[in-house]
């Protein structure tokens, strides 16, 4: 089995995170901002990762930190579970729409951290989340996790744009980490990720 389990204290955010690749959509959240739990628990359930986040954080602050430092240490569980990487797929992408809404995402876990954000939200999420948290969100996984995602959203709610995003992460992410070659090698020409 590929998981992990991460913890990580600081003065603003205490998270700790169980993670694992091959579990069945299982999720237990409590982050404070429940709008992010609804998101995080969508990741869980439609990339088919068991997911267990316990976040306490500097909420009379604003969201900032809690859903950075998530950010932060989900990537670190998702590498840590994720091994060398032999034999995955590696690569992977989807379109997800949301009613009038869709999300495009495109992945390589490669171990290359990069991403490409297009699109935008109106204003705070469900009136809490600021709408650059989001990208900042991602920006904290994937310089954790050394993956790379182009990520492109459209549509008019940005409840449905938010959450055809966090489906389309979700089942990229599964599809890019399924064993798929049995000769144990690392698929990459450099024979690391």
């Amino acid at each position: 089995m590929r998981l992990s389990e991460v913890k990580r204290k600081t003065k603003e955010t205490n998270i700790e995170i169980n993670f694992s690749l091959d579990g069945s959509g299982r999720s237990t959240i409590n982050t404070g901002i429940p709008f992010f739990d609804h998101m995080l628990d969508t990741f869980s359930r439609h990339g088919r990762f068991d997911l267990d986040i316990k976040a306490t954080g500097d909420l009379h602050t604003g969201c900032h930190h809690t859903i950075e430092d998530i950010g932060i240490v989900l990537g670190q569980a998702f590498l840590k579970a994720l091994g060398e990487g032999k034999g995955i797929q590696r690569f992977a992408s989807i379109i997800i729409p949301m009613d009038e809404s869709k999300a495009e995402l495109v992945i390589d876990v490669g171990g290359r951290p990069y991403l490409v954000f297009e699109g935008s939200f109106s204003g705070p999420i469900e009136g809490v989340i600021e709408p650059w948290l989001i990208r900042h969100f991602f920006e904290s996984f994937i310089q954790n996790a050394k993956v790379t995602i182009h990520a492109n959203i459209s549509g008019f709610s940005d409840h449905h744009k938010c959450e055809a995003l966090f489906k389309s992460f979700a089942i990229a992410l599964h599809n890019a980490t399924k064993v798929v070659y049995d000769d144990g090698l690392v698929p990459s020409t450099k024979g690391v990720l």
